[in-house]
């Protein structure tokens, strides 16, 4: 890569082969030298979870993105994140890009989210990062039709110390989509109300449960959550819980 370059490292939660990671590899190819270090299989909902107590293995992938060089790593988003940084890219990366996620990542969900936990690991690094998602559906229209624009407005942001640039795009026909809301306040509401039902009773006592989600709507005006619901792309600034005010 050229020394004035930029060095984008976009990692998922979905693994290295979902097509949300292919596409923003993809429209990020434009905007600098890419390199991908991404799970070898699905991680959704593994928040911040880093590995402790075993190996990583990393192995080069052929991506299918020309130029960019890629990698599969046995460990969370998180470890992505700071494997990539620390031993994969040929020097410290000048953003993190997590996504596309398959689902959207607003509201409360955020905080079990393996696509924001790796950006807020990449914030943690002091490297700049924002998590894109979109609802769960197989219409990428929206996505597609205003991904550049957004990369070319946020990838200059540099989002104060433990924050993260959240992006969030409704899964409706362009046709349907009303624009981009910005400044977007994070929900305090839930995509789904979560239940565990009871599948099967074990020996000794034991009982296998398994969670089902009910779609909810409901979300405060100005909110993330209430902007896809009403068919707006969401952009707002995410605090790491837990974060120190001042380094």
């Amino acid at each position: 890569m050229k020394p004035e370059e930029k060095l984008i490292l976009i990692t998922n939660d979905d693994g290295i082969e979902a097509d949300g990671l292919i596409r923003l590899a993809e429209a990020a190819s434009r905007f600098g030298a890419v390199w991908v270090v991404a799970p070898d299989s699905q991680r959704s909902a593994a928040s911040h979870a880093i590995t402790l107590h075993t190996h990583i293995d990393v192995f080069p992938f052929e991506f299918p993105v020309s130029g960019v060089h890629a990698f599969t790593c046995s460990g969370q988003p998180g470890d992505c994140v700071r494997v990539g940084c620390l031993n994969i890219t040929p020097r410290k990366p000048d953003i993190v890009l997590s996504g596309i996620n398959r689902g959207l990542n607003v509201a409360s969900d955020i905080q079990y989210s393996g696509t924001a936990g790796a950006a807020f690991e990449a914030a943690f690094q002091e490297i700049p990062a924002i998590a894109f998602s979109e609802d769960a559906t197989d219409c990428h229209e929206t996505a597609d039709a205003f991904l550049h624009e957004l990369l070319a407005e946020l990838l200059p942001i540099q989002p104060p110390p433990g924050q993260i640039i959240n992006v969030n795009f409704p899964g409706c026909p362009l046709a349907e989509c009303k624009g981009i809301l910005r400044d977007r306040t994070v929900s305090a509401g839930m995509v789904y109300r979560d239940h565990y039902n009871l599948t099967e009773t074990l020996e000794n006592g034991g009982m296998r449960f398994m969670v089902e989600g009910d779609w909810n709507e409901e979300a405060e005006p100005g909110t993330d959550f209430r902007a896809v619901v009403e068919k707006y792309i969401s952009v707002g600034v995410v605090n790491n819980i837990g974060y120190p005010v001042s380094r």
